[in-house]
C-alpha cells in the first residue's frame, strides 16, 4: 500500500468513527488536567500550604515564649507544656526604645511611600490611557523601560545626590527612593486596567459636561478600585520588607523595623525574646493588610478575565 492510499484509508477511518457519534480519544493533556483538578490533589496541595505555613506558626508561639524555654527545647513542647506561653516578650519588645522607633520608623517609611505612589501613579495612568497629548505612547514607553532598571544600579549615585542636598540618612530620602522605583510598575499596572474601562462610559461622561478630573474621580477612580488596592498592597509589601535601600539611605535614628531586626542579629543568642517577636511583628502587619483588602486584591487579579 502506497502512502497516498494509506493516507486515504486512515482519512475514512476516522470520517466512518465520526459518523458513528463514538467518542472521541481523549488527549494526554486533558486526562492530566482532569487529574490535577481531582479532589485528591486537592488535598495534596492543601498539606503542601499546611506544611509551608509551619515556620509562621513555629515564629509565632516562639514569641510567647522565654529566652530559657526557646534555647532550652523546641516550639512544638508548647502543646504539652502550655505554661510555657508568656506575654513577657512582647513587654520587653515594647521596652526597647530602638525597636519601638524602628517600628514607628516603618510606618512613616511605609505610608507615605505607598501613598505617594498610587496617587501619582493614578493621575499619570489615566492621563497615558485617556488623554492624548504630544508624545504621550514615546513617554510611556520610556516609563516601561524604567521598570528594568535594578536597584542596585541607582543605589550609588542616588547617594552621592542625597549627601549634596543633605537627604542622606533622613526618611523623606527612604520615602523619596522607594516612590522613584515603585512608581514605572504602578503607571504600567493601573495604565493597562484604565486602558480596559469601556470607552462608551467616557463619552457619556464628556457628554454630560463632565471635565477630566469629574471623569476621573466619578468614572476611573470607582471602577479602577480593584487594580488600585492591588497596587497598594504591593506597594506596601515591598516597602515594608525593604532592608537594602533602609540599609543604604536610613541612619541609627531613622531604620526602619527591618534594618533593626538585622542588627539585632549580630546578638542572636542574648536577646532571642525580641528578635522573635519582633520578627512576628514585622510579618503580622503585612499580612493584616493583605486579608483586609483581600477582596479588592482578587478583584484586580481577575479583572478582564471575564467579558461581559
Amino acid at each position: 500500500m502506497t502512502i497516498t492510499q494509506l493516507t486515504r484509508h486512515r482519512s475514512i477511518r476516522t470520517d466512518r468513527y465520526r459518523a458513528a457519534g463514538a467518542p472521541r480519544p481523549r488527549r494526554l493533556a486533558a486526562v492530566i488536567s482532569q487529574r490535577l483538578s481531582s479532589g485528591a490533589l486537592q488535598i495534596v496541595a492543601l498539606l503542601v500550604g499546611v506544611f509551608w505555613l509551619v515556620p509562621a506558626l513555629g515564629l509565632f508561639v516562639s514569641s510567647f515564649r522565654s529566652a530559657d524555654n526557646i534555647s532550652g527545647s523546641g516550639w512544638w513542647t508548647v502543646f504539652t507544656k502550655p505554661a510555657q506561653l508568656t506575654l513577657s516578650d512582647y513587654a520587653n519588645l515594647f521596652h526597647n526604645q530602638g525597636i519601638v522607633q524602628a517600628l514607628i520608623n516603618s510606618v512613616l517609611i511605609t505610608v507615605p511611600a505607598t501613598v505617594l505612589v498610587v496617587v501619582i501613579a493614578a493621575f499619570a495612568a489615566h492621563a497615558f490611557a485617556w488623554i492624548d497629548f504630544p508624545g504621550r505612547d514615546w513617554a510611556f514607553v520610556a516609563v516601561v523601560g524604567l521598570m528594568v532598571v535594578p536597584v542596585q544600579v541607582a543605589l550609588i549615585p542616588v547617594a552621592k545626590m542625597y549627601r549634596d542636598v543633605h537627604l542622606f540618612g533622613s526618611i523623606t530620602g527612604v520615602v523619596l527612593f522607594h516612590v522613584g522605583f515603585g512608581l514605572p510598575f504602578a503607571v504600567f499596572m493601573l495604565r493597562n486596567f484604565f486602558a480596559s474601562i469601556p470607552r462608551e462610559l467616557l463619552e457619556a461622561a464628556r457628554m454630560e459636561g463632565g471635565s477630566e478630573w469629574v471623569i476621573f474621580r466619578r468614572v476611573i477612580l470607582p471602577l479602577g478600585k480593584p487594580a488600585i488596592a492591588s497596587l497598594a498592597i504591593f506597594q506596601f509589601l515591598w516597602v515594608w520588607n525593604d532592608l537594602l535601600v533602609a540599609l543604604v539611605f536610613s541612619s541609627p535614628s531613622t531604620q526602619p523595623l527591618t534594618v533593626a531586626l538585622q542588627s539585632q542579629m549580630r546578638q542572636f543568642g542574648s536577646n532571642i525574646d525580641i528578635l522573635a517577636p519582633g520578627a512576628f511583628l514585622a510579618m503580622a502587619v503585612p499580612l493584616l493588610v493583605f486579608f483586609s483588602f483581600q477582596r479588592y486584591f482578587v478583584q484586580g487579579l481577575l479583572a478582564g478575565s471575564v467579558k461581559g
